[in-house]
């Protein structure tokens, strides 16, 4: 067993972790942040998506012990301390960018990332970044109109209709 310590949501966070455990299992089962969803397991579907120093990472192929003393990111930081949504969370509700809610975590967290590179993403960069998650449920069109609701953007799709 290894002891891991790392920065999670900016609170500190330590637990012991067998060598080859993924960092998604520790922090579901060793920490009890079950907001972090895991899908195929593989790294395809993009649901256990973290932030890790910044970069997003699939969560189901990372070892805990390669996060040791990261700064890690889930989607149970998004919201303030109150429970209040944050302005992305908000416009995935407003837009019904979530049906089943599996995906979501991991479609914030790839597009958290996207907005700290770019503030104002297109509607086609949003596309992109987002390539690698999937939904099965909305179709993708309610999750870009949500990313561009938060960011101001406008959509050449419904909402501009």
């Amino acid at each position: 067993m290894h002891e891991i310590e790392m920065l999670i949501n900016g609170r500190s966070y330590s637990g012991l972790a067998e060598a080859r455990m993924t960092l998604a299992d520790f922090l579901r089962h060793s920490l009890g942040l079950t907001g972090t969803h895991l899908g195929c397991e593989h790294g395809v579907c993009g649901a256990c998506t973290v932030l890790v120093d910044g970069a997003s990472v699939r969560s189901c192929l990372m070892l805990a012990v390669q996060a040791k003393g990261a700064i890690v990111e889930t989607v149970e930081g998004l919201a303030a301390t109150d429970g209040k949504l944050s302005p992305l969370q908000q416009a995935f509700q407003d837009t019904h960018g979530l049906q089943c809610g599996y995906c979501t975590p991991g479609m914030l967290m790839t597009i958290v990332e996207l907005l700290r590179e770019n503030a104002q993403p297109s509607e086609a960069q949003i596309r992109d970044a987002i390539s690698g998650n999937i939904c099965r449920c909305t179709g993708y069109q309610s999750i870009v109109e949500a990313v561009l609701l938060a960011t101001g953007g406008k959509s050449a799709g419904r909402m501009s209709e």
